[in-house]
């Protein structure tokens, strides 16, 4: 009896260790994020973005870091991860760039992910939307619902792309309201509390009701907002709404979980290649926030009908005769001023009051 029950245990432990043998690897996916993933922006779009691709590919494992400075932290950062068996890995920032090129020469196998990137290698993707259609439809409702035809702007830094979402915003507001003039303000940095609290009030006094922002994170300015009884519009994710339950507009937010679970999917297919991929409206990745409460009635069926317009082409936000702030001619009646070449707009568009130099 005693042989038997030994015997038993000896097959039932060889079982036990073909099937730990046999056990698949778990696909790993890395993500390094620059801020907090509950920032109510860039960061927790990201986050949120590879949370829905977990749910949809619930064998892949996630080794995912926030707050990691860009440089030579995020390689090394970026190295650990395929140290421990990562082979996708997602730079969410656009100052990773560089590094995980680096990273990416160094390990041709990885596939590798980067949000916004002008350049890349074999093994690695970028991918952004164009977002001036949606500002415009943002600065429509914006238009429809300041009471002093006054709204501010807290910008990180005063580059093209941002310049042409303060430009859309601004026409989309003059499309509905005449009136409308938009304040700038540069804080020089993506994230600095702060500076963006100070700059948030210092607009609040010079009469402006509604409050934009285009920094990583929008909870400072929008709960300044708030908290003096103004309104405002976001940036990146759905989830800052929940910090302005009052006077929250709408806000251009980024849904990436569809967009991360083809690409996953792409890579354990063994179907992966190297691209630029840019989306619009007409995407899944790209969306507007749901309108709070303060957002007159009237307004969704203004958005939905230029949203319509937009995702058909029969519309376009730069559409001329467009001026600048300085009263120079930038496009000419019947022209447009293309999409494509927004790394060329280097100037405010006429409404906006502020320079960005």
């Amino acid at each position: 009896m005693t042989r038997t029950l030994s015997t038993i245990a000896t097959v039932l432990t060889l079982v036990a260790g073909v099937a730990t043998a046999g056990a698949a690897e778990p696909f790993k996916v890395g993500v390094v994020h620059l801020g907090s993933v509950t920032d109510g922006g860039y960061n927790q779009a990201h986050a949120d973005g590879i949370q829905a691709m977990k749910k949809s590919l619930p064998d892949v494992e996630v080794i995912q870091v926030e707050n990691v400075p860009e440089g030579a932290d995020a390689e090394r950062v970026m190295e650990n991860m395929i140290k421990r068996g990562a082979r996708v890995i997602f730079a969410a920032s656009f100052g990773y760039l560089e590094p995980a090129m680096r990273v990416a020469q160094k390990y041709p196998d990885v596939k590798f992910f980067h949000p916004g990137g002008y350049k890349r290698t074999p093994n690695m993707t970028t991918y952004w939307a164009s977002t001036p259609e949606a500002f415009y439809l943002m600065g429509m409702a914006a238009g429809k619902t300041t009471k002093t035809n006054k709204v501010g702007y807290i910008v990180a830094l005063p580059i093209s792309f941002f310049l042409a979402n303060v430009n859309a915003f601004e026409l989309g507001a003059r499309s509905v309201n005449p009136n409308v003039e938009t304040r700038v303000v540069f804080t020089g940095t993506f994230l600095d509390p702060g500076k963006e609290a100070a700059a948030a009030n210092a607009l609040l006094e010079q009469g402006c009701d509604v409050l934009g922002v285009i920094v990583d994170s929008p909870i400072t300015v929008v709960q300044t907002a708030e908290k003096r009884g103004a309104y405002s519009v976001g940036f990146h994710s759905l989830g800052v709404s929940k910090f302005a339950p009052k006077g929250f507009v709408t806000g251009v937010a980024f849904t990436w979980g569809t967009l991360y679970t083809r690409l996953v999917r792409e890579v354990m297919d063994g179907k992966f290649k190297s691209q630029d991929i840019l989306g619009s409206l007409r995407d899944d990745f790209l969306t507007l926030a749901p309108f709070g409460p303060a957002v007159p009635a009237d307004v969704s069926k203004l958005v939905d009908a230029k949203t319509r317009e937009f995702i058909a082409g029969a519309a376009h936000p730069f559409q001329g005769p467009l001026k600048d702030n300085r009263g120079a001619e930038r496009v000419k009646s019947g022209e447009v001023f293309p999409l494509a070449d927004l790394r060329k707009m280097d100037w405010l568009v006429e409404g906006v009051v502020g320079q960005p130099r």
